[in-house]
Formats: C-alpha cells, sequence, structure tokens
C-alpha cells in the first residue's frame, strides 16, 4: 500500500523564524537517540532548545533541572552520561552540544579543560559540589540525631 504524503492542516505548515535549534537525522538512525536514557535525552533536547548556532548554552544547571523536573542526582547522572558519550561538553558553567561522534560512545578523551571524571566534577562544577556538600551535611545531621535518640 502506498501513502500519498498530504498536508494535514494546510494553513498551518511549521516554518523557520527567529532561534532554530536542529538535531541531524543520523542521531535516530545512527543508533544515538537509542543508547540514551530518558533522563539523557531531556537534557539533550533542552540544549537543543537553548544553546545558540555553536550549540553553546547558558541555561544555568539549577534551571534546567528545574525546568525538567528532575532531582539534582538525576540530573548530574545524566549530564555525565552525555558528556561520557561525548555528545555535550561542559566547562563547570556552559554547554555545548558536540557534532555527533562517528558512532555512539562511551567514552571519548575530551581536552583537559572540560569536564569528564569524577573528580573534575567535584572540584570545578558548582553543581556537584553544592551536591556533595548536601549529602555530606545531611548524613552528619542523620549521625549526630541517631546519637541523641
Amino acid at each position: 500500500m502506498v501513502v500519498k504524503k498530504e498536508l494535514l492542516v494546510p494553513k498551518r505548515i511549521r516554518k523557520i523564524e527567529g532561534g532554530f535549534g536542529f538535531i541531524p537525522t543520523r542521531f535516530l538512525t545512527g543508533g544515538y537517540f537509542l543508547s540514551l536514557s530518558q533522563h539523557e535525552k531531556l537534557i539533550y533536547f533542552l540544549l537543543v532548545l537553548a544553546s545558540d548556532r555553536e550549540g553553546l548554552s547558558y541555561y544555568s544547571q539549577d534551571k534546567m533541572s528545574t525546568l525538567l523536573e528532575l532531582s539534582i542526582d538525576d540530573f548530574i547522572e545524566a549530564r555525565n552520561g552525555l558528556i561520557r558519550k561525548s555528545l555535550i561538553a561542559f566547562n563547570g558553567l556552559i554547554f555545548q552540544l558536540l557534532s555527533l561522534p562517528d558512532k555512539p560512545v562511551e567514552n571519548l578523551n575530551s581536552p583537559e579543560k572540560l569536564l569528564t571524571r569524577e573528580e573534575d566534577f567535584l572540584q570545578h562544577d558548582r553543581l556537584s559540589i553544592r551536591q556533595f556538600l548536601n549529602k555530606s551535611l545531611h548524613g552528619e545531621q542523620k549521625v549526630k540525631g541517631a546519637g541523641n535518640g
């Protein structure tokens, strides 16, 4: 059966106006989409919408996690996954969507100024540092509270 391609609502054809984000078709056909978790997809698509023509986004991590309704833990885990898969770069403040690697990957070596390792995030990423401190303080309060009861 041949399906005839026909506009359903001709008066509402999409047009590029103002800013425009794009995702290469290869993102779907090359297996990148399937390689991502649900949270990684959410962050990637938000960055597509929020980034400029060079793929840079200045949205804060707090803003992004709030918009996506993700906990800080889930956000950081997904963000780090996208970095390991070489789909985004992050320097502690700015995100950059990267051109797609030749094939979906788990890890690629990145320039040293970019955050790629757990130690990098704990030393240079404000959100990771805050999360670590909150967990440390929360854990200490529980321990102190347990001794008082």
